[in-house]
């Protein structure tokens, strides 16, 4: 199976190479297409990209976010499997995509999704929280739940069938595609415990006590725009999930 991994940058410098780096190791990697959508970076990010070979093709354009930018990777891919790689996030080992290809050839299912680990983001070894994603099934999305995006794989023909990222979200886009994807479509998923990325810490939606806000209702929107309607609570069990993250990051 062929994976294309998309990676949207800019100004990433300062992260970017350990993200290719996680790339370059993989033991798959002789079947993977990385993709790199860049948005007119102004620093030496397109300079860090051209030192790695692997690195299939860099669209280097103006974009309208990173949500944006993501589509357009999802566009040209070519794929069996996507899977989307921050600039700033990194996979745990080199066996990551080998492991993935290799549920998706036992269970024939739409989309693989594992564990997570958020690190300093000036000291990746850190480990600041530990997001044990644990099995999927509806009623639990209506508790708060969702998979780690970072770690979602899913199959092309998913994306075409389905739709790609809604780029009129700012913060929550990948929380829409995931509730649109898993408890609108009911994609077939399968779970794979294990740590597939390192993720730093301090993301658009956590920025700042607004965006904080922005995403709350952003997420509130997600149901509204698929006509699915949560539980009194699910929106407020979605954070309160993270709590446990934040007391038990070694667990």
């Amino acid at each position: 199976m062929k994976v294309s991994i998309i990676t949207a940058t800019y100004n990433s410098a300062t992260t970017v190479a350990d993200t290719l780096l996680s790339v370059e190791r993989q033991t798959y990697l002789s079947n993977v297409e990385h993709i790199i959508v860049d948005g007119k970076s102004e620093d030496n990010t397109l300079k860090i990209i051209q030192h790695f070979k692997h690195v299939h093709s860099v669209i280097s354009e103006k974009d309208k976010g990173i949500y944006d930018a993501m589509n357009k990777g999802i566009g040209s891919a070519t794929g069996d499997i996507i899977g989307i790689l921050n600039s700033d996030d990194f996979y745990a080992h080199e066996n990551v995509i080998e492991e993935v290809v290799k549920l998706f050839e036992a269970t024939n299912c739409d989309a693989v999704y594992g564990d997570l680990i958020f690190v300093h983001p000036e000291k990746p070894t850190r480990i600041l929280r530990k997001w044990i994603a644990g099995n999927y099934s509806p009623k639990q999305i209506l508790k708060g739940w969702m998979p780690p995006h970072p770690t979602f794989f899913v199959r092309k023909e998913v994306y075409e069938k389905f739709g790609m990222f809604n780029t009129t979200f700012i913060s929550s886009a990948d929380y829409e595609l995931l509730l649109r994807l898993l408890y609108m479509h009911h994609i077939k998923v399968e779970y794979l415990k294990d740590v597939l990325v390192h993720m730093r810490s301090g993301g658009q939606s956590t920025k700042s006590f607004k965006n904080r806000i922005r995403a709350h209702k952003e997420d509130y929107m997600a149901w509204k725009v698929n006509k699915l309607q949560p539980k009194w609570y699910t929106l407020m069990m979605k954070p309160a999930r993270k709590i446990k993250q934040f007391l038990f990051p070694r667990s």
